[in-house]
């Protein structure tokens, strides 16, 4: 697993590791980020326009973002794998190159076809980037700043994915939906071309062999029951298909846990849930995650569906929640260095809750400002909670375990985010089909009232029925927004039991070596070397593992 460089005395990292000057190459970092993360949310946006044009029905459309998560799902596991054997700002560097290029294929697809396949592609680079980008942020920041840092990160986790409806809105309406992946191709440019003036040279750190077998469990089983929770609304909870991918996927995952423990190189140590505050902290951004994409999802389709908000106008609408994220995520940083994790978490959490319960007045009769003051209290108790929730998670592994405990953290962001999602679609729908039901059943057919609209003709009868859908919808998500704050609820529980890891101390951590240059250090778990290996080998004393740094260049 990638070892970030051990910090000094002082609870800082070593400086040739970026323990000076780290905010430029985190932003450089972020910027990355960021646009992987923001083509999540923006591409639903303009679902529709691509549905017209390509002449797909609403079933073979959904699979340009089914197809996208579960090659997402396929490829994390391989990130840390990636990141130990070719070096973790190369993988970043190409991973941002190659997310370009397969955003240009999109916007160029001639077809349904082409188009699932390049977004295939774009999920590759797409799953390793937020990976990569912790593993580097906590090889390059020290310890006793990582609070701010990780605010800073968190523009690109919530921000970016919160901004995506109103930058989509305005180029789905006013320019052309291809836009949406072209945007890409100079962001990527710019990023990569910095990144290679900026972020210091984190070089592989252990040759180790491919856990193939690892790797195909982990991926089957990740691809099964992805595919099972996004296609179970189609093809019925019950059916063959869906209960034969759960039964695979979950064998498949219980034999990636045996195969893990019983190797000498697992393609990622699962001796990181030994930790209860890392694994907490990973319940909690689950909880965190679910509620965040269910109002992404939901509250956008009520809003154009039912009551007839424009894409754009939705954003706008929505734009002051992301602003709010985006003022927050970069104050709950120092809030963590300062205080730990646990009152912000639980006072972001329980404000978090009470924006979700304000949620459930969503209705028919509901107001553009309703929306705008629940999303807000909504964004400001997430956008207080999340970051130093993370942080102390990722903070209490040893240095060791960052590559594993990154790339968890992400497969249980994307998994809770579509398992999650396909799970609150199961309760909408029962619940619409039952409300329905229920109030049709107000009106029997031989009732005046019936017999009154049915004179009027088939206009009064059609006003009624969208009226009488609305307000179903309406309550349907409801019920959802109330699943999701209950589970906030219980996430106030478990941020009782965060605390802020303690610092290492002096006997800890390896003597300071200020004259390391910037980028030219390589942590290697044997401290021998070959001359084919590169240049001539110094050996650091007093590390807690071997670590050498390259002299004579």
């Amino acid at each position: 697993m990638e070892v970030p460089p051990a910090p000094s005395p002082t609870g800082t990292a070593a400086p040739g590791a970026g323990g000076r000057g780290w905010l430029v190459p985190l932003l450089v970092l972020i910027s990355g980020m960021l646009m992987a993360l923001l083509d999540m949310t923006i591409v639903n946006v303009a679902i529709p326009r691509i549905q017209t044009d390509f002449g797909a029905s609403t079933d073979e459309i959904q699979w340009i973002t089914t197809a996208f998560n579960l090659a997402l799902g396929v490829v994390v596991p391989l990130s840390g794998w990636l990141s130990d054997r070719f070096g973790t700002t190369r993988v970043y560097l190409i991973s941002l190159v190659g997310f370009s290029i397969a955003s240009i294929l999109c916007g160029l697809a001639w077809d349904l076809n082409s188009m699932i396949v390049f977004r295939v592609l774009q999920a590759i680079p797409g799953g390793i980037i937020p990976v990569v980008t912790m593993t580097m942020l906590y090889a390059i920041v020290p310890r006793d700043q990582m609070g701010s840092a990780m605010g800073l990160y968190g523009l690109g986790v919530v921000f970016g994915p919160a901004i995506g409806p109103t930058l989509g809105g305005y180029l789905v309406e006013y320019v052309d939906w291809r836009l949406i992946f072209f945007i890409n191709a100079p962001i990527g440019v710019l990023g990569t071309v910095a990144g290679v003036a900026l972020l210091p040279k984190l070089p592989a750190t252990a040759k180790r062999p491919l856990d193939w077998w690892g790797f195909a469990t982990a991926g089957f089983g990740l691809f099964a029951l992805l595919l099972a929770f996004s296609k179970a609304e189609d093809w019925g909870w019950s059916s063959y298909k869906v209960l034969i991918l759960v039964t695979a996927g979950v064998f498949s995952l219980a034999f990636f846990v045996v195969i893990q423990l019983g190797i000498e190189n697992p393609l990622i140590d699962l001796r990181v849930f030994k930790n209860w505050m890392y694994v907490n902290s990973l319940l909690l951004i689950i909880v965190l995650m679910v509620g965040l994409n269910a109002v992404l999802f939901y509250l956008p389709l009520y809003m154009q569906t039912n009551l007839g908000i424009q894409p754009l106008d939705t954003g706008l609408i929505l734009l002051p929640e992301a602003i709010v994220m985006g003022i927050l995520m970069p104050i709950a940083g120092p809030l963590y260095d300062r205080f730990g994790p646990r009152w912000p978490g639980v006072i972001g959490l329980t404000i978090a809750s009470v924006g979700g319960f304000m949620l459930c007045g969503i209705g028919p009769s509901v107001s553009n400002n309703d929306i705008v003051l629940w999303t807000v209290i909504r964004a400001a108790g997430n956008g207080l909670a999340l970051m130093p929730i993370m942080t102390a998670g990722l903070a209490a592994i040893p240095p060791h375990f960052t590559s594993a405990g990154s790339a968890m953290n992400n497969i249980a962001q994307r998994a809770s985010a579509s398992m999650g999602l396909a799970i609150m679609t199961a309760i909408a729908t029962s619940q619409q089909g039952q409300l329905m039901a229920d109030q049709s059943a107000l009106i029997p057919a031989n009732s005046p009232a019936s017999v009154r609209m049915s004179e009027q003709g088939t206009s009064s009868m059609y006003g009624y029925y969208l009226q009488l859908q609305g307000m179903v919808t309406g309550r349907a998500y409801s019920n959802v927004f109330l699943v999701c704050a209950l589970l906030t609820m219980v996430g106030i529980v478990l941020a009782f039991f965060m605390r802020k890891p303690p610092l290492p101390g002096p006997t800890e951590s390896p003597e300071p070596f200020d004259s390391v240059p910037h980028g030219d250090l390589a942590v290697a778990r044997s401290g021998s070397a070959s001359p084919a290996d590169g240049p001539e080998l110094l050996q650091v004393p007093n590390a807690p593992v071997p670590v050498t740094t390259a002299i004579g260049r």
